[in-house]
């Protein structure tokens, strides 16, 4: 048997170390590792499924320009010279799921060689807000505390975090530490999410005012005599004018029980050791800046900051969106978390890499780049590692807007949505096939180790921009692999670090890079690892920090679309809709609306729902529930033209943002929402990929085989239907308005069936999929009475349905572990455990 590889896990930014076992067909096995510090093992649903997602189907092997196959010198020499454009109309476009040294590379050659600062990230749409509020708060961006303070801590405040699901492996780490010593946890979020499932308090607070929640705090702080004026006499400055803007908050704007706000007011100021975890639901918005400065005020107010069990955590949602930070990957930073505005770091950047061009001023954030591109401003594009065509908001006026420009692409997957506007396509090597380094949300430094040999002619990213480099005739482009990259970037770390900067890895620079262990940033001369600021030191020049006046934000009334994730898939589900099991949780794209919201429309449960906004469409399932506050529903994020074209969210969030990051407003777009009027409603599974021509379908993997949803306003063509998805010769039975229709082959084994509604149509979707390929009737669509329908699955990882879980209820199991104990539901990675938590309470228990 192969021996298994270190590597780190290419989803969140939790961090999770992996093992990865090559098997003999190509393929690979996953397990968690038990030595890395971030999961000790652990493994989400996505995490654990990495090895069905890995291989070489639907990849790109070689370069093309315009279409058409070239070699790589002809691509490269290309891409080198539409680069030589003025510096101002040039732009990088990069992302969180690269290795450092890919950023790193691409940094020197943008700022560098280029000499142009238009070099940015996807992670500006997740953690750019924290950046800014870091920088102002502390004069750089630096994340104060570790991992390990959520297990040490009394009280962990979530704001604007599903932990539960998007960091599933934090969120088990901090509900074991408050099963053995009583952790609090309070939620603050407009929804009622998975997370908020046990937690001690839910503040489901009116969706933009988590700024205020905090001014309120800081004013209450201030009353009761918690603010530590001793410590902030020493290390803090700004405290009476963050104290005046705080008291002008009204917090009725939170539209909080006053019981409720009231006792988390006393909770949060009575406890010593406080965690304040915060994420996208911070950062994603028009004011996240201020909301980060509100919360980071009221740690610096009373001192719990740096100390063990205390001080703000911001979570990220990228693997390395952190390694990108650390390079300068964002359009206003520089290497090393220095500064272009800063003559000396410039000066002192500009000579380690022997170049005379770095840029003095910001370039062109996210947004403002492809903005740029539309009008005109920008000649030349090069987008690695990211689909903004689906990520961006207003994502068709992006489309639009590169018509004009050059656009190389380095991508590894072929049905990436933005391929469609690329004059140059360049094949990457995948994340088990890369040799590099990330860093986590707590700054822990991991190896990814490459398991597998990229497919035909693809090259890591690193390799690309250097290549490009060099055509360029720029010096210090010659890397014979990652690991000099990583010397590099470590050892003008220490040139950083003599400068005063925070970063510094230069004791990493003669490291054994083979061998190299996590590791918790600094790693320098001066200190190595642990917390920051707990010796009331900071990063502005007289080592002070900054407390910022808030102000009151302006929140919109009207209905507005909150975004985000699910469980079980990542980003633009490049990677995890190659996973058939990560499709069985949620098979497509939906609305939460609350149901006054669906029945001021007239809309049922399982319809479907236009949602209209700048100046587009998209059709949604919707799934009425009072998880959501009235007039604020919600969507994923996660579809796109290969699984759902007419359900992509993208298309009507317009493009707000904040104007001190950057960072769009993902979470408040505004959208009116109507009854879409289906004609007819089908589900459908085939041994090949469907391709129906009808107003909305969605299409997901399962084994065997695909699964795909459909409706139309629009009459059925039965013969076009019926053709898409194999079912040209099949039996068909008619029951009132339903048609069903089932095909197999010479053996009798199902190759397709198809079931057609009026309405939503009633399947057991699982049991249908499962029929694939068996001998097994199918036109009924449910299980036969000695074969217990499963139910949608709950638990991913061990293919446990909601009715598994109801029987068990109907057993007697009236906890999670009773659960688990009878159908292992939650006892792999736990990230379903809040949903069974919140199932049982709704079913009758046996009585003892």
């Amino acid at each position: 048997m192969a021996e298994a590889v270190r590597s780190t896990c290419p989803y969140c930014g939790v961090g999770c170390g992996v093992l990865l076992t090559p098997r003999g067909d190509g393929g690979l096995d996953v397990a968690g590792d038990p030595d890395h510090p971030a999961n000790l093992g652990r493994l989400c649903s996505k995490g654990a499924s990495l090895g069905r997602t890995a291989g070489h189907e639907g990849r790109l092997t070689h370069p093309t320009i315009g279409g058409r196959r070239a070699s790589w010198d002809d691509a490269l020499d290309l891409v080198a010279e539409r680069l030589r454009a003025p510096p101002e109309r040039v732009a990088l476009y990069l992302s969180g799921q690269l290795t450092t040294e890919d950023y790193y590379v691409a940094n020197k050659l943008a700022k560098g060689g280029l000499g142009t600062a238009n070099v940015d990230t996807n992670s500006r749409l997740c953690m750019a807000s924290t950046v800014a509020g870091h920088r102002r708060a502390f004069g750089s961006d630096t994340v104060p505390g570790t991992y390990e303070d959520l297990e040490t801590a009394d009280l962990v405040v979530l704001v604007g975090s599903n932990l539960a699901w998007c960091h599933p492996v934090l969120h088990r780490r901090l509900t074991e530490a408050r099963a053995r010593r009583g952790t609090r946890v309070v939620v603050v979020d407009p929804r009622r999410t998975a997370t908020c499932e046990g937690a001690d308090l839910h503040l489901a607070l009116a969706p933009g005012t988590d700024a205020t929640l905090f001014a309120a705090l800081l004013a209450h702080l201030d009353r009761t005599g918690r603010i530590d004026r001793a410590w902030c006499a020493g290390h803090v400055a700004g405290l009476d004018a963050a104290l005046a803007a705080a008291r002008a908050h009204d917090p009725a704007a939170c539209d909080l029980d006053p019981a409720d706000l009231a006792r988390f007011l006393d909770l949060w100021a009575g406890t010593a050791r406080v965690v304040t975890v915060f994420s996208q639901g911070v950062n994603q918005s028009d004011h996240g800046t201020d909301t980060v400065n509100a919360i980071l005020n009221c740690h610096l107010a009373t001192g719990r900051i740096g100390r063990e069990g205390t001080g703000p955590l911001s979570v990220t949602g990228q693997p390395n969106a952190m390694g990108g930070r650390e390079v300068g990957g964002l359009a206003n930073t520089l290497a090393c978390h220095l500064s272009l505005e800063d003559e000396a770091h410039r000066a002192a950047v500009g000579a380690f890499w022997g170049s005379d061009r770095v840029p003095a001023a910001p370039g062109l954030k996210a947004v403002e780049m492809f903005d740029a591109c539309a009008d005109g401003a920008v000649d030349a594009l090069w987008i690695a590692c990211t689909n903004p065509l689906v990520s961006l908001p207003d994502a068709g006026r992006v489309a639009e807007g590169l018509r004009g420009t050059f656009v190389v692409v380095s991508e590894a997957f072929a049905d990436a949505d933005t391929l469609a506007v690329a004059d140059v396509v360049l094949p990457s090597a995948a994340w088990p096939e890369r040799d590099g380094t990330v860093t986590n949300s707590d700054r822990t430094i991991s190896r990814q180790r490459p398991a597998a040999a990229p497919p035909g002619e693809a090259r890591p990213d690193w390799w690309q921009f250097a290549q490009v480099g060099r055509r360029l005739g720029l010096a210090g482009f010659d890397w014979p692999d990652a690991e000099a990259v990583f010397r590099e970037h470590a050892v003008l770390s220490g040139v950083a670090g003599r400068l005063g900067s925070d970063f510094d890895v230069s004791g990493l620079a003669g490291a054994d890079w083979d061998a190299m262990a996590p590791v918790r940033w600094p790693v320098g001369p001066a200190r190595r690892g642990g917390r920051f600021f707990g010796d009331g030191r900071f990063h502005h020049p007289d080592g002070r920090a900054r407390m910022v006046a808030v102000a009151q934000p302006v929140v919109p009334a009207g209905p507005r679309l909150n975004t985000g994730r699910v469980r079980d898939q990542w980003h633009t589900m490049t990677r995890t809709s190659r996973a058939a099991v990560l499709g069985r949780h949620v098979g497509e794209p939906f609305l939460e609306l609350h149901p006054e919201d669906a029945a001021a429309r007239g809309i049922a449960p399982a319809e479907i729902v236009e949602v209209a906004g700048a100046g587009r469409t998209a059709l949604l399932r919707a799934l009425v529930t009072d998880r959501v506050r009235p007039g604020h529903p919600f969507a994923p994020i996660h579809w796109t033209a290969a699984t759902a074209p007419a359900g992509r969210v993208d298309r009507v969030v317009a493009v707000g943002r904040d104007p001190l990051s950057g960072q769009p407003d993902l979470k408040g777009a505004r959208v009116t929402l109507r009854r879409w009027p289906a004609l007819w409603h089908g589900f459908a599974v085939c041994v090949r990929r469907p391709d129906p021509a009808v107003a909305y379908w969605a299409r997901a993997r399962c084994e065997g085989g695909w699964r795909i949803e459909m409706a139309s306003d629009a009459a059925p063509d039965w013969d076009a239907l019926r053709a898409a998805l194999g079912l040209a010769h099949a039996a068909e039975v008619v029951d009132g308005a339903r048609r069903s229709f089932a095909a197999r082959d010479a053996e009798g084994r199902l190759t397709a069936a198809l079931w057609v509604d009026a309405g939503p149509v009633a399947v057991a979707r699982d049991h249908a999929a499962g029929l694939l390929g068996t001998t097994g009737e199918a036109l009924s669509g449910r299980p036969a009475a000695d074969r217990p329908d499963p139910g949608p699955t709950l638990c991913a990882c061990l293919g446990v349905g909601r009715h598994d879980v109801a029987r068990a209820v109907a057993g007697g199991c009236a906890t999670v572990e009773a659960v688990g104990a009878a159908t292992g539901a939650g006892t792999n990675c736990g990230a379903c455990r809040p949903e069974i938590a919140a199932l049982i309470p709704r079913l009758p228990i046996a009585a003892e």
